[in-house]
């Protein structure tokens, strides 16, 4: 059984690496029956269009690494029905991509999400379980456990031990987070310099470039400078958008720490 909290963590922080407490939370759903784990992280659940953003942090255990060409650079993530149904929900659920299975993704299995389907049917990965994990500030995570070649056994099976995979997966990501580093924590590639962040911090605030050059002890075209460079790098027509989407994007805030 794995139902003692301090337990668990006490196991999973003798690995000081983000890799090595994935490994030790591998080894324990095994346990429970998974032959395979993914893990993602998404500080900002979603774009400014709506979109799901991709994660900043997908690791993969025991399974093939073109996965993260798939869900990355071709996109599957945002199509992708069990994450579709992660951020509707804060309950684990079984899933399986069968239709006839009748379970909770079956909402999200249209033509759009067919790839999905597909990628997962060629590779024997339809069924699983996935814990969603959502933190106050409104950054999610989720913790799946896979079965390879399920059969109907499996759905009892999961049940069986979905309370203690759930246990464990709010641990996990507890001290995971914990060993991210400054990239894994970032809601978008975008790069802002301090400089640029502080110069977009302080326009958020209704400052003008000539208030902000007298806080920050810089000339006012070399702050001019700096606001015009974050709005390039962000895509933004003017400072008032750089300011809106630096600000959705977590990029004029110190970084989280939840867990200290």
């Amino acid at each position: 059984m794995v139902d003692d909290i301090g337990e668990i963590r006490s196991r999973l922080t003798a690995e000081q690496s983000l890799d090595g407490r994935i490994d030790t939370a591998f080894e324990v759903i095994k346990g429970f029956g998974f032959d395979a784990l993914i893990y993602d992280y998404t500080p900002v659940p979603y774009d400014l269009d709506g979109e799901l953003m991709l994660p900043s942090l997908l690791k993969l255990r025991n399974i093939s690494e073109d996965m993260r060409e798939y869900w990355f650079d071709r996109e599957y993530f945002r199509i992708d029905p069990v994450q579709l149904l992660a951020m509707r929900t804060t309950t684990p659920f079984f899933w399986n991509y069968d239709l006839k299975a009748g379970t909770a993704i079956n909402q999200f299995l249209d033509e759009r999400s067919a790839p999905v389907s597909r990628y997962l049917h060629e590779r024997d990965m339809s069924c699983g379980v996935t814990v969603p994990v959502h933190l106050p500030r409104g950054d999610c995570a989720t913790v799946t456990g896979v079965r390879f070649g399920a059969g109907r056994d499996f759905h009892r099976d999961a049940d069986r031990h979905m309370a203690e995979f759930s246990l464990l997966a709010h641990v996990f990501h507890e001290v995971a987070f914990a060993a991210f580093d400054k990239t894994a924590r970032t809601g978008t590639r975008t790069h802002l310099t301090e400089r640029e962040r502080e110069c977009l911090r302080h326009s958020a605030e209704g400052l003008s470039a000539k208030e902000i050059s007298r806080i920050i002890g810089r000339s006012v075209p070399t702050v001019v400078m700096h606001l015009n460079a974050a709005a390039k790098k962000l895509g933004a027509k003017n400072r008032t958008q750089a300011v809106v989407r630096a600000t959705h994007y977590r990029l004029l805030e110190e970084q989280p720490s939840y867990y200290l």
